[in-house]
């Protein structure tokens, strides 16, 4: 393991490097992996770093590479953004860039993971995000965690052609103590 922050059972979350950008911007120029994001891209190396850049620097937003334990693989990236901390809330945001590690379960302990240190070592008190109605993947790995449905933007998100729904979700505190 390469500067572990976080470690699960099959994956452990490290900050990410500069020296990263390279391996992510295939993922996140991917129509496969672009279609679950907000992101319409192309991305290019340039906007990539910069991105590193601002969010190594930044009080409200913490930035970490999912990386597979057995082979020290990076898989993804996972975050939070927009860290209130008068109010204790945050945005989540989940990418699993490695096609090969869909399906797998890293979604879902990523998710845990960055939940927990949310709520044991941040003091947040809610963690929500937007996932897309079609993106059936993420939502069952956000239920699986204890988020819960708040909301729905209606007709938020055109792609292919036609418009889809935005979900709001959320986990509180009091949510995740009872659900783990």
């Amino acid at each position: 393991m390469q500067n572990p922050f976080l470690i699960g059972e099959s994956i452990y979350l490290r900050p990410v490097e500069r020296e990263d950008g390279p391996l992510v911007l295939p993922w996140l120029n991917d129509p496969d992996v672009r279609h679950t994001l907000y992101n319409r891209g192309p991305l290019n190396l340039i906007r990539e770093t910069d991105f590193i850049e601002r969010m190594s620097q930044s009080e409200h937003d913490l930035v970490l590479m999912i990386v597979r334990k057995s082979d020290d693989q990076p898989i993804g990236v996972t975050g939070f953004h927009q860290i209130d901390f008068s109010n204790r809330h945050c945005l989540f945001g989940l990418t699993i860039g490695d096609k090969e590690a869909w399906g797998k379960g890293h979604g879902t302990e990523s998710t845990r993971l960055m939940v927990e240190h949310a709520f044991r070592t941040m003091n947040m008190n809610r963690v929500w995000l937007q996932v897309f109605e079609y993106n059936e993947r993420g939502i069952r790995a956000y239920t699986k965690v204890g988020f819960k449905k708040e909301g729905v933007m209606r007709q938020e998100n055109f792609r292919d052609g036609r418009y889809w729904d935005t979900w709001v979700m959320a986990i509180l505190r009091d949510d995740w103590l009872s659900h783990r």
